[in-house]
């Protein structure tokens, strides 16, 4: 077996660990900056629409012109007064997109890229894009984004309970809000492309957080009628049981979207791939993220306020302390106790840390 198989069973078995729920401050820390960060983008810098939500002109040269995108890029901008985006197609001619035009001003346009690049007039293909196209696009997807997350919360609270689906929604919002806040910091253009790749991601996103809700479902059946574990320890169980799922499944997606976007995007110069390879690369990883760093702390942080959970835990702690005082170690099928900042035990080793003997206080192989 392999090293990251035989780690992945040692985690499911509850050998090994990381105690996720104790630290999860640090990751509520790093998931508000990072947020906070993603909106100041959006909001000093803005989103690049594309031509499709704020209507303009396409102009396509024949194959056989020999221009080059930067000539290009300096004759339609000069001409239309607006910044035109140049992109060199694989048939060798020429994409120009000017937003903002109308019919008049792109048969200027055109008339004016024919004379400057010494291309027939009839070699250049002129499309028009009207902005109430891209608003019917945009306005879709905000009322396909709010039918997904009303299911999402209707099934999650059915299937599971309604903390898990609030748990989830939060983090389905962390991800959208990430993802958003790249785009505006990095100047990508939007497009539907980036609409279909930020519903797309949703999908990704919840899947992993699925995973682990039910994994913690299974965890917690009869857990009032135990005495071991506390609801925040059961749940880090099932975020380890569950990791390298996570991150093989997450890997697994993310070779081919980093092969759309850093090869076709970056080294071939196919700039319409980015559209929806960097809000999948972004909101795959995110979401990877929020499953295991956010959603799961958030259910455990909920549910250890319910009166049920508070008495479940006074009972545990209390065992605990009864156990250290006659000097005996606390029954355990799983991860080594160890204290926390309260001196209270709990489970959850590190991981590569050695499981300890059973027993109380006999030595190993005597009787």
């Amino acid at each position: 077996m392999s090293r990251l198989g035989n780690l992945g069973a040692r985690l499911y078995r509850g050998e090994v660990g990381y105690d996720f729920i104790r630290n999860r401050k640090i990751w509520y820390g790093v998931s508000i900056l990072i947020t906070i960060t993603a909106v100041i983008g959006v909001a000093v810098g803005g989103l690049n629409m594309g031509i499709e939500f704020k209507g303009g002109a396409v102009f396509t040269t024949d194959t056989k012109a020999k221009i080059s995108t930067a000539q290009a890029t300096e004759v339609a901008t000069d001409a239309s007064g607006h910044l035109a985006i140049v992109q060199e197609l694989g048939n060798g001619g020429l994409r120009i997109q000017i937003t903002e035009v109308d019919t008049a001003k792109a048969n200027e346009i055109k008339e004016t890229l024919s004379d400057e690049l010494g291309i027939p007039a009839n070699d250049i293909n002129a499309d028009l894009v009207g902005p109430s196209w891209g608003e019917q696009i945009a306005n879709k997807a905000w009322t396909g984004l709010g039918v997904f997350m009303i299911l999402v919360v209707v099934y999650l609270a059915i299937a599971f309970e309604w903390r898990m689906a609030v748990a989830a929604l939060i983090a389905l919002i962390h991800d959208i809000t990430i993802t958003v806040g790249v785009y505006a910091l990095v100047g990508f253009e939007v497009t539907p492309g980036t609409v279909i790749g930020l519903l797309t991601i949703l999908g990704y996103s919840l899947y992993d957080t699925v995973v682990v809700f039910d994994s913690l479902k299974e965890g917690q059946k009869d857990i009032t009628k135990q005495t071991r574990y506390t609801y925040s320890e059961i749940a880090n169980r099932s975020i380890n049981s569950t990791l390298v799922r996570s991150i093989n499944t997450t890997v697994v997606a993310l070779l081919p979207v980093a092969g759309l976007l850093f090869i076709g995007g970056g080294v071939l110069g196919a700039g319409m791939l980015n559209d929806i390879s960097l809000s999948l690369f972004v909101g795959l990883a995110a979401g990877a993220y929020s499953s295991i760093f956010i959603a799961t702390p958030l259910v455990a942080d909920l549910k250890e306020r319910d009166p049920q959970m508070k008495a479940l835990k006074k009972r545990v702690l209390a065992k605990r302390a009864a156990a250290a005082a006659r000097g005996e170690s606390p029954e355990d099928d799983g991860p080594a106790f160890r204290q926390d900042d309260e001196g209270a035990e709990t489970a959850g080793a590190v991981v590569g840390q050695r499981q300890q003997p059973r027993g109380h206080g006999r030595t190993p192989g005597k009787r």
